[in-house]
């Protein structure tokens, strides 16, 4: 059962991948549960000139959130097929069962990641890239995180939450304020009736 290692993720490793400095070559993914299982991944140039591509060159900050959305959601589906979780369903603790499933940790780290390979590649030019942030998740009580990202211009903060849905799903990008306030997409996943994958043996 996975989510029964959630509580033994090393804080070492955590620390270490999230500050680590991403290149197309290699960067650490998290999966697991609060990064319970490290994997060491890359893009080939061709997949990054892909995302490069459908990224564009947004023209304003709305536009880029939704061009960033979009393509955590690509770079889910590239990563998946290499690391073993493109059956990451939505959610966490009705799905800690199956193989490739990861919490809110794991997706706030990663997103943060696929953000500053995007950044670092002067694709993100209108945001910056913050720290995560939690809050406390309204029907269970237990905390849930998020990777932030900042309007230079105007410096309002953003949520940037792959966890609301499936693997390869675009990010939900809503005001870090919104969020906050226990924001929940109305037609996420979570706790409703979900296809079927086969669980971890």
């Amino acid at each position: 059962m996975l989510f029964s290692n959630f509580s033994y993720a090393d804080l070492n490793d955590i620390s270490r991948i999230y500050k680590q400095t991403p290149s197309i070559n290699q960067f650490e993914m998290c999966q697991g549960g609060g990064c319970a299982k490290v994997t060491s991944t890359n893009l080939t140039v061709l997949e990054w000139q892909k995302i490069s591509q459908s990224f564009g060159k947004p023209t304003n900050p709305a536009e880029e959130r939704t061009k960033i959305a979009i393509v955590i959601g690509a770079l889910e589906s590239i990563i998946g097929a290499k690391i073993g979780t493109s059956s990451d369903r939505a959610g966490t603790f009705d799905n800690s069962d199956f193989v490739g499933q990861m919490d809110c940790n794991d997706e706030a780290i990663n997103t943060t990641t696929f953000m500053r390979l995007l950044k670092q590649h002067g694709l993100i030019q209108l945001h910056e890239i913050e720290d995560t942030r939690t809050r406390n998740f309204f029907f269970t009580g237990w905390p849930h995180t998020t990777a932030v990202l900042r309007d230079l211009k105007t410096g309002e903060r953003f949520a940037v939450d792959s966890w609301f849905y499936d693997n390869g799903h675009a990010a939900t990008i809503v005001p870090f304020a919104t969020w906050k306030a226990n924001y929940f997409p109305p037609d996420s996943p979570i706790g409703k009736s979900q296809t079927a994958a086969k669980p971890a043996q």
